[in-house]
């Protein structure tokens, strides 16, 4: 049963499904391999872009004032938001990490007593105002350059004024 002839035949076999494979898989990175190989072409589709005299159709961003969005702010969505806040922030008078924050809203800048406020902020004057608050909020890096904050900001203006407005609920 197991002679000569069958053992050749068996390993002629495996031998031709190793060919087999071995030159599918050579084939097959010919014909599906991105990379670049040192000429000038790259592979891929090309995109047809206008012309400058076209005239490309743009889309208009249309900026809301945060006043108008503050008027329809839904507090209940807002202390959903503040949530992230209290991380940091309290609403009961106790600093934590951050100052507490009851009662912010028209309150002096760096008044909460015996908070270590940095520089930049205990240097700033004025109250935190809906829209002051709305500024520190989005990018507090940005408004007060050197903040100990280290939030990265609330970009949607619409959770920066539902946020303002809850935190406006609160009483010091």
């Amino acid at each position: 049963m197991l002679d000569t002839m069958t053992i050749t035949k068996a390993f002629a076999s495996v031998c031709g499904a190793m060919l087999v494979l071995l030159l599918g898989g050579w084939a097959a990175e010919g014909l599906y391999n991105i990379e670049n190989h040192g000429d000038d072409h790259v592979p891929g589709y090309a995109i047809l872009i206008e012309d400058e005299g076209e005239a490309a159709v743009e889309e208009e961003v249309v900026e809301v004032a945060f006043a108008d969005v503050y008027a329809t702010a839904d507090a209940g969505a807002g202390e959903r938001l503040w949530r992230q806040c209290s991380a940091c922030h309290a609403l009961n008078g106790n600093d934590g990490v951050g100052p507490h924050l009851n009662g912010i809203v028209n309150k002096a800048k760096a008044s909460s007593a015996g908070f270590n406020y940095s520089d930049t902020l205990a240097s700033m004057g004025g109250e935190w105002t809906p829209e002051n608050l709305s500024g520190f909020i989005e990018n507090p890096r940005g408004y007060a350059p050197g903040t100990a904050m280290a939030y990265n900001g609330m970009r949607d203006v619409e959770d920066r004024a539902n946020l303002i407005a809850y935190l406006a609920t609160t009483s010091e």
